[in-house]
């Protein structure tokens, strides 16, 4: 048997039979090549670049003295703000004591697979942590296929096609949108499709929301609005607050599922038995939003749309094939043109093919496999994150609202990001 690659090791470190989260070992091996003297560019983990706003910082050093216990729901002001929140931005009704607050929505998914009783179906691609929770708590995973064509999105076809041969069987479908890994997104038309299924089936709908703020137009829709009685909502801080390591998540629940969320109230006692008191104060301030907040939320997208709309443009010219994002950080091109080129060079899975790409550029993303597809597709997913966000959502508050940012922000404020999308068209043309 071929000996595993150093790659291939840090994205597969088995603990009883479970490897390691994909996004964490390509972080934990990019760093490795750095302390070695490698220049690597760092595309693997999905970690936001731009700071925690003042305001929600400002508002965590008030609270720093909070030290009680809070209530294992959440801090009532905070499950107020929530409910706001959606009511304001999406226009959805939702009783505060049905919002759930976790360390992380990570956390809040693991244990609602583990109260709920039902199969997960999860289309592919997917975040690489879905059904690997699924299989630790011993649920059955249903895989459902999407196509480029389609903007890897499922559609309601797909869904029904699943539901027909099992009519009654209980399930809980997982939608991300806008997506990691494509950073693509559904059609308020899309979605209202989607929930007819749903809705006749009575399949419960965990609707992963927390790029949502990161549409690029600032114009995301909820499923909820088409199917509110079975759909749960999954967010917090970490993507478009900046504040990943802060662990803060958060679900909504409509009055219809409320004996699930009891379900995981009582799992969350015995586990986490509440979220950090500090975090929670200053995730009210972000949660009521405000002038300051939602400028940066304007040049945040602003930035990501413009990383994302030239590296796509870099990577189709030279041979990828993109589906066009519409929120996040992510991109998912298809190196599938390029197939007999990288053949020729021993390249036969994507596995492989970003392996040799790291080696030989320094560049660092992740597999499309990871994400649930076939070794032999040759897909990836790019987190283009690798970059000063301060500098970058300064630099674009110099440039006016009504033009979209030059090519010169990208090399100025983003270099790495520009270096790196480069470096990796110079080895497609060699490949």
């Amino acid at each position: 048997m071929k000996p595993k690659s150093t790659f291939e090791k840090h994205l597969n470190l088995n603990v009883r039979g479970l490897p390691v989260s994909a996004t964490l070992g390509i972080n934990e091996l990019s760093n490795l090549l750095q302390t070695q003297g490698r220049q690597v560019y760092k595309l693997g983990l999905g970690q936001s670049p731009f700071p925690v706003p003042v305001p929600v910082v400002e508002a965590l050093q008030a609270n720093a003295h909070q030290k009680d216990y809070l209530p294992v729901r959440g801090l009532p002001a905070l499950q107020q703000a929530v409910a706001d929140y959606y009511q304001r931005t999406q226009s959805l009704n939702f009783n505060p004591a049905h919002i759930l607050v976790g360390p992380g929505s990570k956390e809040l998914m693991f244990i609602l697979q583990l109260v709920y009783y039902g199969d997960l179906v999860i289309p592919t691609p997917s975040w690489v942590s879905y059904a690997p929770q699924a299989h630790i708590i011993g649920r059955h995973v249903h895989w459902l296929p999407t196509h480029r064509d389609n903007r890897w999105l499922l559609t309601p076809e797909e869904l029904e096609k699943l539901c027909r041969k099992d009519p009654s069987k209980p399930r809980i479908v997982i939608l991300n949108y806008p997506n990691n890994p494509t950073g693509c997104s559904y059609t308020d038309s899309e979605l209202k499709a989607l929930a007819e299924v749903a809705s006749a089936y009575q399949i419960i709908i965990l609707s992963d929301e927390i790029y949502g703020e990161l549409d690029f137009d600032g114009c995301h829709v909820s499923i909820a609005r088409h199917y509110p009685e079975g759909t749960i909502i999954s967010g917090g801080l970490s993507k478009w607050c900046g504040a990943g390591g802060w662990r803060l998540g958060t679900f909504a629940f409509p009055s219809t599922l409320d004996w699930l969320l009891e379900g995981m109230a009582v799992v969350s006692s015995e586990t986490f038995t509440a979220t950090s008191a500090p975090i929670q104060y200053a995730a009210v301030r972000a949660f009521k939003g405000g002038p300051l907040i939602e400028n940066y939320l304007i040049q945040s997208r602003r930035v990501l749309q413009t990383l994302c709309t030239t590296a796509c443009d870099q990577l189709r010219e030279a041979g990828a094939i993109i589906a066009p994002p519409k929120g996040s950080f992510y991109i998912f091109p298809d190196f599938s043109p390029l197939r007999d080129n990288l053949a020729a060079r021993g390249i036969q899975t994507s596995t492989e093919m970003c392996e040799r790409i790291l080696e030989e550029t320094g560049v660092a993303f992740l597999p499309g496999s990871a994400f649930g597809r076939p070794q032999d597709e040759l897909t990836a997913r790019l987190a283009l994150v690798d970059f000063d966000g301060a500098k970058a959502l300064a630099g674009a508050e110099r440039y006016s609202l009504t033009e979209p940012l030059p090519a010169e922000f990208i090399k100025s404020c983003c270099f790495k990001i520009s270096e790196a999308i480069d470096k990796l068209c110079a080895w497609m043309r060699e490949a």
